[in-house]
């Protein structure tokens, strides 16, 4: 019985940390996708909900992407660091 259910909680345990990792990777690409649309030049009108998507966006990825941009993974304006993270 006890193998059952750690089989059971060790399944949960899986897939809710294969979820977290999906949601991050997600984020990531929001950044990756707003931070090239921003660069092009496109900044979106102040809004306050579109402000604090872009700061939620910028507060979640940037500690993560840090790691990667010690690396020196700039080419010119391209910065391959997110691609790497992925």
């Amino acid at each position: 019985m006890s193998l059952v259910l750690f089989a059971t909680v060790r399944g949960q345990i899986a897939d809710f940390v294969s979820a977290l990792f999906f949601v991050y990777s997600l984020i990531l690409v929001a950044w990756i996708v707003v931070s090239l649309v921003m660069s092009l030049g496109l900044t979106p009108p102040y809004n306050r909900a579109v402000r604090g998507t872009l700061d939620f966006l910028h507060d979640t990825s940037e500690p993560f992407l840090r790691i990667f941009r010690r690396l020196g993974l700039r080419i010119g304006p391209l910065d391959l660091s997110p691609i790497i993270a992925l």
